[in-house]
């Protein structure tokens, strides 16, 4: 078993690159956040859900929550880092989003406040992750939806999302993941249905093969065409919602 602590200080570092770098991992972060976010909305127009406050938690530059606000939703980002959430407000076009320094382990909001939480690339960085979807419960309404993205704890997802970033990214600094922190899908849905969240659906999310190049493997610099695809793999990543118990059932 590894026993290297997460490096989460990085992200205080991250200034405009959370938006504008290409030649570090946070634009496959940017990459993947579209098909993330496409996904998110889908599941939201099946379920109808067309207003309602909504939390992300561990927000980072803000792209969720920016992109949620000018669809026209009501949105409270909460991170641990006073930079990034500098750069996430700075970025949002609205000027409406709510963002607050907070930690996921004690959310600073009373019981059954959100209609949505969302939690992108969160539950790999922290130690205690039923602690943080414990919380998430917490402050959920009845009836209301947990979204979150996450990697598979597996030697294939530790080789692709550690070892070939570390190698093929420029920049990558140590650290940034740590595989004894990574979930099993049936890790994660046991953590959820403790706390009272019934998975609805899962994905996985991978990247686009043909959007990667040569030059790009060669020169360590993220493509712009990079893509990120759903498939009904989750062998390396996924993507999920569960739904809070209401009082007549899941």
């Amino acid at each position: 078993m590894e026993t290297y602590e997460i490096n989460n200080a990085i992200y205080d570092t991250y200034g405009e690159r959370w938006y504008h770098a290409f030649d570090d991992p946070v634009a496959l972060l940017r990459a993947e956040h579209k098909a993330k976010l496409s996904w998110i909305l889908d599941r939201m127009r099946e379920e109808e859900l067309k207003s309602g406050l909504i939390l992300d938690v561990g927000c980072g530059g803000g792209f969720l929550c920016n992109d949620l606000a000018r669809l026209g939703f009501s949105v409270i980002g909460i991170d641990t880092s006073p930079e990034s959430l500098r750069i996430a407000k700075k970025h949002d076009a609205t000027k409406s989003v709510s963002y607050i320094v907070a930690d996921a382990y004690s959310l600073p909001f009373p019981e059954n406040s959100f209609d949505i939480v969302t939690a992108m690339d969160v539950l790999e960085h922290v130690k205690d992750p039923v602690s943080v979807i414990r919380e998430v419960s917490r402050v959920l309404r009845p009836d209301g939806f947990f979204f979150f993205h996450t990697f598979n704890r597996n030697l294939l997802s530790k080789l692709v999302n550690i070892k070939l970033v570390e190698w093929f990214i420029k920049n990558t600094p140590k650290r940034m993941h740590v595989y004894d922190l990574f979930i099993r899908p049936f890790e994660l849905e046991a953590f959820c249905r403790k706390n009272n969240l019934f998975f609805v659906t899962l994905t996985g999310v991978r990247v686009k093969l043909t959007s990667i190049t040569w030059d790009m493997l060669k020169t360590g610099i993220v493509s712009p065409k990079l893509e990120f695809v759903l498939t009904p793999n989750t062998t390396l990543a996924y993507i999920g919602m569960a739904k809070k118990k209401g009082s007549e059932g899941a």
